[in-house]
C-alpha cells in the first residue's frame, strides 16, 4: 500500500477522470460495428481481435482494438448491463479515486494481452487457426468491475430480476464459483484468459485482505501489547477490557488501536466531518457529504 501510495503522489495527475464513461463507449462503438457487421455480412470485428501473431505480421492495431470487441449479442438485458456498470463503476471511481481505478482497469487490460501473448508463444500458429482471438472481450473488464465493487461493498443490496433483493457479495460467490468451474471444465486457453483478465482483481482481493490474525509475531506482539497496558484480552472478542477507551475508531469497520495496535488510522479530508478510518477502508468507503 505504501509503494501505491507514493506511485499515485507522483503519477495521479496521469490519471484519466471518468474512465467508466469511455469503457461503455467502447462497448457502444462495439455494438455498432456489430450492427454494422450484421447488416453488411462484412467481417469487421475478424479485424479487431487479439492475436499476436497477426500483430507481429504489422496489424498492430490489434493491441488495443480487441477492447471494441463486444462480449455477447445485444438485447434489452445488454442495455441494463451496461446502466449497471456504468453505476458501479462511477461509485468505484469516486471511493478509490481516479488513480487507482485507472490502474485497477489499466492493469487487467495490459495481463489479457499478456495472456493471449503466453497462449500464442506456446500455441504458434494454432492460435490464429483456432480462433482464439475471439475469446478476448470486453467481458472480463466489465466482470471484474463488478468483483471489485462486491469487495469494497459486499452488503450493499441489489434487486435481481428487478424485484429480488440480494447482496452484492451472494453475486459475487456465484460468479467466482461460475469461474472456477469453466476453468476446470475449459481448456487451458480458456485458464489462461481468466487468470490474466482478472489479475488485478485477484491482486486487489489478496492486497486488501488483513493477514495480521495468521501472523504468530503480531499475534505475540499484541499480547506483550495488551500486558504491558494493564488489561486482558476478552475470550472471543477483538475488543479488551481494563476501563481503557480507545483513541482511534474507523467509521467503518469499528475497529480501535486497542484491537490492533499495528493498525494506522487517518482521516478523510473528502468526508464532511471528523471521520476516522482504519489502513483497510482509507481509500474504499463511501465518503460523507
Amino acid at each position: 500500500m505504501k509503494f501505491f501510495n507514493k506511485l499515485e503522489r507522483k503519477f495521479g495527475k496521469y490519471a484519466i477522470p471518468n474512465l467508466t464513461r469511455y469503457i461503455i463507449i467502447t462497448y457502444g462503438i462495439g455494438y455498432l460495428l456489430w450492427f454494422i457487421q450484421q447488416a453488411s455480412s462484412v467481417n469487421i470485428l475478424g479485424w479487431l481481435t487479439l492475436d499476436p501473431g497477426l500483430i507481429l505480421q504489422g496489424q498492430v492495431w490489434r493491441i488495443v482494438s480487441w477492447v471494441l470487441m463486444p462480449p455477447g449479442a445485444f438485447d434489452i438485458f445488454t442495455l441494463v448491463m451496461l446502466l449497471f456498470y456504468y453505476n458501479i463503476g462511477t461509485v468505484l471511481e469516486r471511493v478509490w479515486g481516479d488513480f487507482r481505478y485507472n490502474a485497477y482497469i489499466f492493469f487487467g487490460l495490459i495481463m489479457t494481452v499478456v495472456g493471449s501473448c503466453i497462449l500464442y508463444a506456446v500455441m504458434g500458429p494454432w492460435y490464429t487457426i483456432m480462433g482464439w482471438g475471439w475469446m478476448f472481450s470486453t467481458y472480463y473488464v466489465s466482470l471484474s468491475i463488478f468483483l471489485g465493487f462486491a469487495m469494497t461493498f459486499p452488503d450493499q443490496q441489489v434487486l435481481l430480476m428487478f424485484f429480488i433483493p440480494i447482496k452484492m457479495k451472494w453475486l459475487a460467490l456465484v460468479d467466482v464459483a461460475y469461474l472456477v468451474y469453466q476453468m476446470i471444465e475449459g481448456n487451458w486457453a480458456s485458464r489462461v484468459v481468466i487468470l490474466c483478465s482478472l489479475a488485478s482483481t485477484i491482486i486487489f482481493f489478496l492486497a486488501t485482505r488483513n493477514y495480521s490474525r495468521f501472523n504468530y509475531r503480531e499475534q505475540k506482539r499484541k499480547k506483550e501489547f495488551y500486558r504491558a497496558a494493564g488489561y486482558t484480552r476478552v475470550r472471543g472478542s477483538g475488543a479488551a477490557s481494563g476501563g481503557r477507551k480507545p483513541i482511534h475508531k474507523c467509521a467503518v469497520c469499528g475497529r480501535t488501536e486497542l484491537d490492533d495496535p499495528n493498525l494506522e488510522f487517518r482521516f478523510c479530508s473528502r468526508c464532511n466531518g471528523n471521520y476516522e478510518y482504519c489502513q483497510d477502508h482509507l481509500f474504499n468507503h463511501v465518503h460523507v457529504k
